[in-house]
C-alpha cells in the first residue's frame, strides 16, 4: 500500500529534528536506539543517529525536541470510515483530525459498512469500495493517510471481481462476516481469490457488533485463513478464552487487539502470543467509529493498557502500534530507519505523572502528553489538544 510521492517539481524539504532524549524504533528486535538526530528529506527519512554523525545542514525546518521522546507515527488497523472527515455512526465531524491528535498518522479501513444505503449488489459494492479508495487516497484530514475502499464479501462475487478490484487499487477487504458471506467455505474461497490479486483480507471475530451481523467463532475464523484476525478481544463481544487461546495457538496470522472490545480478553491474546513467542502478530486498532463512539486517544489507551497491566515494556506495546502494524499490513511507515515516511510522534510524560519518565508513566497506566505530529516530513500537529499536556514540549527553531 502506498500514497503517491511528492511532486519531482516541488522544492526538496530538510527537516532535522535533534535534542531527542529518547528514540524508539517501532522495531520489537531493537526498540530503542541509540540516537539524538533525525533528518528527513523530502517525506522520506534520510539519516538516525548521533547529531555529530549525521549532516544537518542546511535544513529548511529544525525542530528542539527538548529532550522529548520521538516513535514513528502510529497506525489504527481497524476503522470504518465513510466519507470524508465525517461518520454518520455518531454523526460526528472531524473525527480523523481528532485522531490526529492522538499520535496516529496513519488508518487502515476495516470496511465502509455504516455508509447509509451501502449498496450489497455486485456491481454496487465494488463501485463504492472504488470511490472509497479514490476519495481517501485524495482527502488526508491533517495529513493523515487514510487507506480505505474495503468491500465486504457478499454472495456471487466470483473471482474476477477481485480480479477487477485490484485492478483498480482495491487493496483491502472489508471484514469477512459483515456482507452475506458467513459460511467457511465460501469465505475461503473468496479470501483466496483476493490474497491472489494482492488484497489483504481481515475477519470479523466474535459476537454480533450490530443488528445484522452475526456471530464468528473459532472454526470459521480458522476455515476462513483471513490475514487478520481482527479484533481477536471482540468487537466487542469476545469469544470464550479457550476459543482466543485456540486462534492464537492454530493460525498463523496477525491477532487484531482493538480499544473498542473486551479488555480482558485483549491481555489474554497478548499473554498468549508471549507465551508462543510470536508478540510480532500483535497488531493495535480501535475498531471506531461506533456504538461506543469515536476514540482519539484509542491506540494511546491500548498502549498504556497493554503495557501497564499485560507485563510488557512500554517500548514494545509502541512497537505494536507501529512497526508490527507497518509490517503485517505492508506499509512503508511505522519504522525509524533511512528510507522509510517520515512520520513521527514526539511525546513526553504528561506533567504530574507519578512515572519517573515517559515510558514508566505509560507502564503505570497513564497517557502520554504529545508535543508534536509530523506526517511526510511536515508538522501537522503541535501540541496536541487532546493528550494531557507534556512535561515538555518540542519547539521549532527560529
Amino acid at each position: 500500500m502506498a500514497h503517491d510521492e511528492p511532486s519531482k517539481s516541488a522544492p526538496q524539504t530538510k527537516l532535522v529534528i535533534r535534542n531527542i532524549g529518547l528514540l524508539l524504533s517501532g522495531d520489537l528486535a531493537n526498540p530503542i536506539l541509540d540516537a539524538n538526530t533525525v533528518v528527513a528529506v523530502g517525506d522520506r527519512i534520510g539519516a538516525v543517529g548521533k547529531e555529530k554523525d549525521v549532516d544537518t545542514s542546511r535544513a529548511t525546518v529544525t525542530i528542539d525536541a527538548k529532550g522529548t521522546t520521538l516513535a514513528p507515527g502510529l497506525i489504527d488497523s481497524h476503522v470504518h470510515p465513510v466519507c470524508g472527515d465525517w461518520t454518520p455512526r455518531q454523526n460526528q465531524l472531524g473525527w480523523i483530525d481528532s485522531c490526529l491528535h492522538g499520535g496516529v498518522t496513519t488508518m487502515i479501513s476495516a470496511g465502509e459498512v455504516h455508509t447509509p444505503g451501502r449498496p450489497k449488489d455486485i456491481v454496487g459494492l465494488k463501485a463504492m469500495a472504488i470511490f472509497a479508495q479514490r476519495a481517501f487516497h485524495a482527502f488526508r484530514p491533517g495529513g493523515v493517510k487514510i487507506y480505505a475502499g474495503a468491500p465486504v464479501l457478499e454472495h456471487g462475487m466470483v473471482e474476477d471481481d477481485f480480479k477487477e478490484l485490484a485492478a483498480a487499487g482495491v487493496k483491502i477487504l472489508g471484514e469477512v462476516g459483515l456482507g452475506s458471506v458467513k459460511d467457511g467455505k465460501t469465505a475461503h474461497q473468496m479470501v483466496s481469490w483476493a490474497r491472489k490479486y494482492g488484497i489483504q483480507s481481515t475477519i470479523h471475530t466474535g459476537g454480533p457488533s450490530i443488528p445484522g451481523s452475526s456471530l464468528i467463532d473459532k472454526d470459521l475464523v480458522l476455515e476462513t485463513d483471513a490475514d487478520v484476525i481482527g479484533h481477536v478481544n471482540g468487537g466487542h463481544t469476545a469469544l470464550p478464552d479457550d476459543q482466543i487461546t485456540t486462534l492464537c495457538e492454530r493460525s498463523t496470522r496477525a491477532l487484531e487487539i482493538v480499544h473498542n472490545g473486551n479488555e480482558r480478553a485483549g491481555l489474554l491474546a497478548l499473554r498468549t502470543a508471549m507465551e508462543l513467542k510470536q508478540l510480532d502478530r500483535v497488531i493495535l486498532g480501535t475498531d471506531s467509529p461506533a456504538g461506543s463512539g469515536v476514540q482519539p486517544l484509542g491506540i494511546v489507551r491500548m498502549i498504556s493498557l497493554l503495557s501497564s497491566l499485560g507485563g510488557i515494556p512500554a517500548e514494545v506495546a509502541i512497537c505494536l502500534a507501529t512497526g508490527n502494524t507497518a509490517k503485517m499490513r505492508k506499509l512503508d511507515c511505522g519504522l525509524i530507519t533511512p528510507g522509510r515516511e517520515a512520520s513521527f510522534v514526539l511525546m513526553d510524560k504528561a506533567q504530574h505523572s507519578a512515572g519517573k519518565n515517559l515510558l514508566d508513566s505509560i507502564q503505570k497506566g497513564d497517557l502520554p502528553g504529545i508535543g508534536m505530529v509530523i506526517i511526510d516530513g511536515a508538522i501537522s500537529v503541535q501540541r496536541s489538544r487532546n493528550t494531557p499536556p507534556p512535561t515538555a514540549v518540542p519547539e521549532v527553531a527560529k
